[in-house]
């Protein structure tokens, strides 16, 4: 297996295979968080496209298996706040050094074979040399408390090139209101109203 880092792609068939690795990849978590955790088709191919982004892919023979896309200018994506990072990190806005994460994926048949810290060595330090604020998120399906989880796993990677420090910055939980008719318990019709 080795790595390569990729900006700007323009190789419709390069994107197509890294596109239907990715859809694989990421189908088990977007059927179980209710959040967008897969992009769109058109959402792919743009970040794809982005001299904003670099992109790993991990590859076994000419097979891509792996991959992480990093976001070297927030005010870029959808899905930060330029506004609280330069309240928190102001430097580090200022001097461009806050990354984003945008996805870490890799295809289930790989993924206890190394192909992470493959990768991960590879990303990680980039972003250590460049001295980033690495920001990423995870939904509780990979994360289900406020310690251990894809945040630990992603700390212990990180500290094989760099000493980081892992910054909890928020929690955001879904909730909803499920107003679909329910059947009313037989006291509670309509019209039964007792006279007293």
């Amino acid at each position: 297996m080795y790595v390569t880092r990729h900006s700007e792609i323009t190789d419709r068939s390069l994107i197509e295979r890294l596109w239907q690795m990715y859809r694989r990849s990421y189908l088990p978590v977007a059927q179980e968080v209710p959040t967008h955790e897969m992009l769109e088709r058109e959402e792919f191919d743009d970040q794809l496209r982005s001299a904003n982004n670099r992109l790993w892919v991990i590859w076994d023979d000419d097979q891509p298996v792996g991959m992480t896309l990093v976001s070297t200018d927030i005010r870029s994506t959808r899905w930060l706040s330029t506004e609280y990072f330069a309240k928190h990190f102001p430097e580090h806005l200022r001097e461009g050094r806050v990354h984003y994460v945008v996805w870490v994926t890799v295809d289930p048949a790989y993924q206890a074979r190394g192909s992470m810290t493959l990768l991960a060595r590879q990303a990680l330090a980039a972003e250590a040399r460049d001295g980033a604020l690495l920001v990423f998120d995870t939904p509780e399906f990979n994360q289900p408390g406020d310690t251990g989880g894809a945040a630990e796993l992603l700390h212990r990677l990180a500290r094989m090139v760099a000493e980081p420090t892992l910054l909890p910055l928020n929690t955001q939980r879904y909730f909803a209101l499920d107003f679909a008719p329910q059947p009313l318990a037989p006291a509670e019709t309509v019209g039964s109203l007792s006279k007293e």
